[in-house]
C-alpha cells in the first residue's frame, strides 16, 4: 500500500517558509520520499500502518496551506503511467519486503 501526500503551502511570508520547511522535513523523517515537488510517498505494509503514518501526518499539519491524502495498492501503484518528457519511464519499484525465514 502506498501513501502519497500532495501539498500546497504558502511561501509568501518568512514565517510561511518556516512553516513548509518544518512540514516537509516532518514528512521525510516519517519515511516519505518526494515524487515530485509537493508530492512524497510511503511504502506501507499494510492498511493500518498507512493509517497510523496518515495520522502522522495529521499531526503536524501547518496551520495554512491544502494537504491532500491518497493511499492506492501496490496494483494501482504499477500501473501508473510516468513520462520524462514524451519518454515513458518505469515508477518507482516498491521496496523489497523483509524476510524473516
Amino acid at each position: 500500500m502506498w501513501v502519497i501526500a500532495m501539498f500546497d503551502l504558502p511561501v509568501d511570508t518568512k514565517a510561511a517558509r518556516k512553516a513548509y520547511a518544518q512540514f516537509r522535513k516532518a514528512l521525510l523523517k516519517d519515511g516519505f520520499a518526494k515524487m515530485q515537488f509537493s508530492v512524497y510517498i510511503r511504502n506501507c505494509a499494510s492498511e493500518e500502518n498507512a493509517n497510523v503514518h496518515i495520522q502522522r501526518v495529521q499531526g503536524f499539519l501547518p496551520d495554512d496551506g491544502e494537504v491532500r491524502i491518497l493511499t492506492i495498492t501496490d496494483k494501482q501503484f504499477e500501473r501508473m503511467r510516468v513520462f520524462w518528457g514524451k519518454r515513458r519511464k518505469p515508477p518507482e519499484p516498491a521496496p523489497q519486503q523483509l524476510e524473516l525465514f
